[in-house]
């Protein structure tokens, strides 16, 4: 147990060493000190109040768009900060000028070194959506990261040897996603109520590495996900004062890339670049959890109905709008704009439907850098070379110099009429069939999970729970039956899914899709919506194993 003085926190479990987890020379007590913990709680107190002052906003936006008399519009009181040509973001930082491959994925030991290895520039490392936050994956992902930036995170299994090969600073460049604004970690009390799950992450990594990543030729940086408002930008702003100055290091240290991929957020890409300005190193295009957002705000309006998952591309209006912006707005204020994801993943023994997948990857990658982004997102090592190959036509480490004209106006990023549009009992079935495998595995602790040859994160349950809320709640009529989609039909459907991937579970009859379909159903026949899966299932991983611990009285 790890032994701290601090006045009304509690630390809710046991923190010895866990053995399914690869050993490490550093312990959770080495990550739990009790310096690190004062600096933690102190981010906590000094802005979780207005984390959950930001949070009601968002539902105050929602009720306003649910009434149909309100339209999400560039806001009319930061049209100044769009207007001013000369402000602009920070410089790109060292080890962040060349962003051509990024590679992602979960802090889990092997997946750490094999993204270290792989041949790409930076790699962001995930606390969110590709991570089940149980409470061992998330001590654990510090962990590993703390050993990863001392070099000293190879190991061997009985099966496979994992090493680096090469010195840290000499790697991809290391990027975390802390978990988002609406995330708490149960496993942490402050004053009785549970820490912010985005101050844990980035506290515990910021006040343990920062100054070995500064010494390493790089730093600290973080991509920020899951915002809806700049005022939510401009906290992370505050956190980032209070924590450099903290530790005694110069403000803008930091940087960080915000993930736009809420709705809200597209009207407000300027304003958020703005409020990070010296910590700002540009916006991504979050394409899954876009769609999500994009459906989830404007669920209740039977005008912004979308057809089948495979329908909604990159190319379709909305989206489409959604990327010119954000590279536009991004090169005139000098940061980057980071391309979206390719989930595919090697499909051994079929040559010929690898070969189309790769392909897919490939034109999908040159339409971003055609557009103008500076990089792109890969899940897995084997997509680096097609992502390097396309992305080197920049001939520069980044096309930050290049602007390309475009007008985008309120109406386009809510135009959602795609041609062709349909939705069918397929639809239905894709859609309950991907959720259900995910929250699974998300259950079982694993938040990074190969389905049908993607590589799927949180997003995908829930595109697929909001698509299929969406169709019920407006009685969409499928285009194979002439039948509306009704409440009995999810829920039969869902029964069938639930007993086909439960006979076929690799793990037998320790599998959770009951437990999966238990909380999926109200979510999918209308009974009711809630804001995050992740947040819905979360009671279900937290783990107290012993009894609560006043860490005043060790």
């Amino acid at each position: 147990m790890v032994k701290v003085t601090l006045n009304n926190v509690q630390l809710l479990v046991d923190i010895d060493s866990d053995p399914k987890f690869e050993p490490s020379r550093t312990s959770v007590a080495d990550i739990l000190t009790k310096e690190a913990l004062e600096f933690v709680v102190l981010l906590h107190r000094t802005f979780n109040s207005r984390r959950e002052q930001l949070l009601e906003n968002r539902q105050t936006v929602q009720k306003k768009l649910d009434s149909g008399k309100f339209q999400l519009d560039f806001l009319a009181e930061t049209a100044a900060v769009r207007n001013d040509p000369t402000w602009q973001g920070a410089i790109p930082a060292p080890g962040l000028i060349d962003r051509s491959t990024e590679i992602t994925g979960p802090p889990l030991r092997n997946m750490l070194v094999n993204a270290l290895n792989a041949d790409v520039t930076t790699y962001m490392t995930d606390f969110e959506d590709s991570a089940s936050p149980t409470w061992a994956n998330c001590i654990y992902g510090q962990v590993n990261l703390y050993d990863a930036i001392r070099n000293q995170v190879d190991f061997k299994t009985p099966r496979k040897e994992y090493k680096l090969k090469a010195p840290i600073a000499k790697l991809p460049t290391l990027i975390v996603r802390p978990r988002g604004w609406h995330m708490v970690d149960k496993h942490l009390l402050v004053d009785g109520e549970p820490i912010s799950a985005s101050l844990f992450d980035f506290g515990l990594y910021f006040f343990h590495n920062a100054k070995a990543l500064v010494a390493m030729g790089k730093g600290p940086y973080f991509y920020l996900p899951k915002m809806e408002h700049h005022l939510e930008a401009k906290l992370w702003n505050d956190v980032f004062n209070v924590a450099q100055d903290y530790i005694g290091m110069a403000r803008g240290t930091i940087r960080a890339t915000v993930l736009i991929e809420t709705l809200p957020a597209a009207f407000q890409m300027e304003e958020i670049i703005y409020q990070l300005r010296a910590h700002s190193s540009g916006l991504n295009c979050g394409r899954w959890d876009y769609i999500f957002s994009t459906i989830k705000r404007l669920r209740n309006l039977p005008q912004y109905v979308l057809p089948n998952r495979d329908l909604v591309t990159m190319t379709s209006p909305f989206m489409d709008a959604y990327v010119k912006r954000l590279i536009n707005t991004c090169h005139r204020r000098g940061v980057h704009a980071m391309g979206g994801m390719a989930a595919q993943i090697p499909i051994k023994n079929d040559p010929a439907a690898n070969e189309a997948a790769m392909t897919k990857v490939r034109n999908d990658k040159i339409r971003e850098l055609t557009n103008g982004h500076d990089g792109s997102w890969v899940a897995h090592p084997a997509l680096a070379v097609i992502c390097n190959e396309v992305f080197s036509n920049m001939g520069t480490a980044n096309q930050i110099h290049f602007v390309p004209e475009t007008t985008v106006t309120a109406q386009d990023l809510t135009n959602t009429k795609i041609q062709n549009a349909e939705v069918t009992t397929f639809g239905i079935k894709q859609n309950l069939d991907i959720g259900l495998q995910y929250m699974e595995a998300w259950l079982r602790g694993s938040g990074c999970v190969p389905i049908n040859s993607l590589m799927e994160d949180a997003a995908t349950a829930e595109v697929s729970r909001c698509q299929l809320y969406q169709w019920v709640k407006h009685k969409v009529v499928l285009a194979d039956t002439g039948e509306p989609v009704t409440p009995q039909l999810t829920k039969k459907i869902l029964e069938e899914q639930v007993a086909a991937l439960s006979a076929s579970s690799p793990v037998g009859d320790k599998n959770k899709f009951k437990v999966a379909a238990k909380y999926f159903l109200p979510e999918i026949t209308g009974e009711k919506f809630s804001e995050f899966l992740t947040t819905l299932l979360y009671d279900e991983i937290v783990t107290v194993k012993s009894a609560p611990t006043d860490l005043a009285k060790l």
